[in-house]
């Protein structure tokens, strides 16, 4: 889950690729993975579609008892709310899931009231602040 992602998990990204634009994305769910190599697209075993994943610097060390590396990948599954806007996810979102905008090398990103599928807060709409729904 993304709030069990700690930051010297993620010190050693250089750079998120996106296999498809994130600007219509509410949100991504992200995990850490074990992969064999620090960068390149891994091998995606899960229902739904990977959408982007983490590049390592040549700093990041493997670890000693399986030689893989720690890697964050970005992805939804066919019940998240892109493929199903009036489904589960509506008006909430997985545990997992952070909104894409907030995502950086190194950045585990956050929940927003998009990624949420909430209403603006009553302080987003005093500062005139509105995000996309």
């Amino acid at each position: 889950m993304s709030s069990l992602i700690s930051a010297d998990e993620i010190s050693h990204e250089t750079e998120l690729v996106w296999l498809e634009g994130i600007e219509d994305l509410d949100y991504v769910r992200q995990s850490l993975d074990r992969l064999p190599t620090r960068k390149g697209r891994p091998a995606y075993h899960r229902a739904g579609r990977m959408v982007g994943y983490a590049v390592l610097g040549q700093t990041a060390k493997p670890s000693r008892a399986s030689g893989t590396f720690r890697r964050r990948v970005f992805w939804l599954l066919p019940h998240d709310r892109d493929s199903d806007p009036d489904g589960l996810y509506a008006n909430s979102a997985p545990a997992e899931a952070v909104d894409p905008r907030t995502l950086q090398p190194q950045v585990k990103g956050c929940k927003t009231e998009r990624s949420e599928g909430g209403p603006p807060s009553k302080a987003m709409r005093e500062l005139g602040i509105t995000l996309p729904l």
